[in-house]
């Protein structure tokens, strides 16, 4: 990666070498989407999303982008499934969104011939 340099203080710049340029990032304070309360984006954390490509800044707290990873099911587990009939065949299957009423549901056979054709 490049060489840093930081000065004592947290509210001090930030430089980094990075690709033959040098670049500044100084902490800054931002609002919170969901909770409307304060938050610091530090150089460093600056620094780390510029270095995995990251376009945004951060829109969430640390408290509640907690929240809300903790909020969403887990990698693997099994969805929520919901009855349907299918719209082509009239077989009764399972799909996991909310039927409604003005969109056809298909199972799984008959939407996969859908798709292959």
């Amino acid at each position: 990666m490049g060489s840093k340099t930081r000065s004592a203080g947290a509210t001090k710049p930030y430089f980094i070498y990075f690709g033959g340029f040098l670049t500044m990032y100084e902490d800054k304070t931002l609002v919170c989407k969901d909770c409307g309360a304060e938050f610091v984006f530090t150089a460093g954390e600056q620094e780390f999303y510029a270095e995995k490509g990251f376009q945004n800044e951060p829109t969430r707290c640390k408290a509640c982008r907690t929240a809300r990873k903790a909020s969403r099911p887990a990698a693997g587990a099994p969805r929520e499934m919901h009855d349907a009939i299918c719209a082509n065949c009239g077989k009764p299957t399972q799909v996991p969104f909310i039927p409604r009423e003005d969109r056809p549901v298909y199972c799984s056979e008959c939407f996969a011939a859908m798709h292959r054709a």
